[in-house]
């Protein structure tokens, strides 16, 4: 009933993500370091799947024209998370259309594209409901698209000895989400100063 409700939004919100936040590497300022620092702290302090390295790295790719606040940060996040899983769309199209896999591989990854597909128009969702400060449903979408990324993998595992050939993307995109997830529940309890997250 909620995926109903945003996807009219979806292709403004995908658009918004994609362009009026780009993911660009700029120099960054020590009070934004420090709130990078202490985010992913906090979240894998409070998270055992989450690294802390990757956290700090991932988010270190924030332009700082963009951000002041915690609530810039999440919203990044999410736009990594939404760059991971389109990009991981393409590289599974290209491995099928490759053919090089036998079935068994071929089928786990048209059953991952579908699976990367859901996720896209969740995360897209998620957005959505960070912006309008319904942030359990936000949160509950990111961890929807972590139980796609597992999933995928659990694909790979159902045949012994079988590569799982999207592990890195899969291992991404729990990631991002994972960390866009705990960022919302931090955003969540604090005073909205969304209106204020990009100058």
């Amino acid at each position: 009933m909620w995926h109903c409700s945003f996807s009219s939004l979806s292709l403004c919100c995908l658009f918004l993500l994609l362009t009026i936040i780009p993911t660009h590497c700029y120099l960054i300022s020590p009070p934004l370091l420090d709130l990078i620092n202490s985010t992913c702290k906090e979240c894998s302090d409070k998270s055992a799947n989450i690294n802390y390295n990757f956290c700090v790295t991932s988010l270190q790719a924030i332009p700082i024209t963009h951000v002041t606040n915690l609530q810039g940060v999440g919203i990044v996040a999410m736009e990594l998370a939404l760059e991971n899983a389109s990009n991981t769309i393409s590289t599974i199209e290209k491995m099928l259309s490759s053919k090089e896999f036998d079935p068994f591989a071929m089928n786990c990854l048209r059953d991952c594209l579908e699976l990367y597909a859901d996720a896209i128009t969740m995360l897209v969702d998620a957005f959505v409901a960070f912006l309008a400060e319904n942030f359990d449903i936000a949160t509950v979408l990111m961890r929807t698209v972590m139980d796609a990324t597992s999933t995928c993998d659990e694909e790979f595992t159902e045949k012994k000895g079988e590569l799982t050939l999207l592990a890195k993307e899969n291992y991404n995109l729990f990631q991002l989400s994972d960390i866009s997830s705990c960022i919302i529940k931090q955003v969540s309890s604090v005073p909205s100063q969304l209106t204020n997250v990009s100058s």
